[in-house]
């Protein structure tokens, strides 16, 4: 059976989430209805006509919330869209149940052909870098640029951290979770994820904090939330076990686009060791690694990493400029 199939394709229920997600001023959020899936844009008013647009994918358990600090300091040279991705969010589930990294790409690919609004400027972090990756693989013509935060791709040897994202996709795990955690408190479960993904939790403002807490709440109450954690987990799985034209590093190694690729030196996800074999992969990278960050850096150090996409967009033009007939 291969990675994009599930053998219980019909058992996740479409349903609306149980209430919707916090909107940060001057963001918007729409539904976007296409055949089989039901996608949530986040969005913020560009700078000025004209711009660019960008497209926002998020990782495992996130959301287009994620994107929201980053999106606004771009704001004035890209035109951001962030997606909620089938299962989280605001996005309900799919209604084939495929929660493989092929079918993300395929609602990405899938919402840029029916907004066309591509050529974009690609933007995912972990499970998003993998799908965005493996978007600019097999659809060049829609990825302007593409940029990976803490791109979830294959590690020959995982860190012992990052084990219990893997441990999520083995059958049985995620209810024993459930039940072992029954009595956590929606405040000690953020707690630990941030443990998890932050370098310095300690650096989250309280506000920031009791934003966190009140959206863990909040899918805590989908009944769907532990199914789509689980098998998403489980599409990870599956495309690090890949080969041949359809592994994950040889799709990296066909990416055309100008590639910006982010690492944390405390992430505890994805190893930093990665840093150097992707760099090599990506065919036209540059590489930004940052001291004090964990496995979200848009979140944590989102100036670092708003800095490092500006330049990318002014050595792509520098290059389009040199590249480009001489006139007249």
């Amino acid at each position: 059976m291969s990675s994009t199939e599930s053998p219980d394709a019909h058992a996740v229920p479409v349903v609306p989430p149980a209430r919707p997600s916090q909107v940060s001023e001057g963001e918007k959020v729409r539904t976007v209805a296409l055949p089989g899936i039901t996608l949530s844009v986040r969005s913020r008013p560009p700078g000025r006509p004209g711009l660019p647009p960008a497209l926002y994918v998020h990782g495992l358990g996130g959301s287009s919330q994620n994107w929201s600090e980053l999106m606004e300091q771009l704001a004035d040279v890209v035109d951001g869209e962030a997606l909620d991705l089938p299962g989280f969010g605001d996005a309900p589930p799919p209604a084939d149940g495929d929660y493989s990294i092929t079918a993300y790409a395929r609602v990405v690919i899938r919402y840029l052909d029916a907004s066309a609004r591509g050529p974009v400027h690609l933007i995912g972090n972990s499970m998003g870098g993998a799908v965005a990756t493996r978007v600019a693989a097999v659809r060049p013509d829609l990825v302007r640029t593409l940029t990976l935060v803490s791109p979830a791709l294959p590690e020959l040897r995982p860190q012992r951290t990052a084990m219990p994202t893997g441990l999520l996709a083995v059958p049985g795990v995620i209810s024993l979770f459930a039940h072992m955690t029954r009595d956590w408190t929606p405040e000690r479960r953020t707690r630990e994820v941030m443990a998890l993904c932050y370098g310095d939790p300690s650096r989250v403002t309280p506000e920031g904090f009791a934003l966190a807490v009140a959206e863990y709440e909040r899918r805590l109450q989908l009944p769907y939330f532990w199914e789509v954690m689980a098998k998403s987990a489980r599409g990870i799985v599956d495309a690090y076990t890949l080969g041949g034209q359809h592994s994950l590093w040889r799709q990296a190694e066909k990416v055309l686009a100008p590639t910006l690729l982010v690492y944390g030196m405390r992430d505890q996800l994805v190893s930093v060791r990665m840093a150097r074999r992707a760099s090599k992969a990506f065919r036209d990278s540059r590489l930004l690694t940052l001291l004090e960050t964990g496995h979200v850096a848009m979140m944590e150090d989102p100036d670092a990493v708003a800095r490092a996409f500006r330049q990318l967009l002014t050595d792509t033009a520098t290059t389009s400029e040199r590249s480009a007939p001489p006139r007249g």
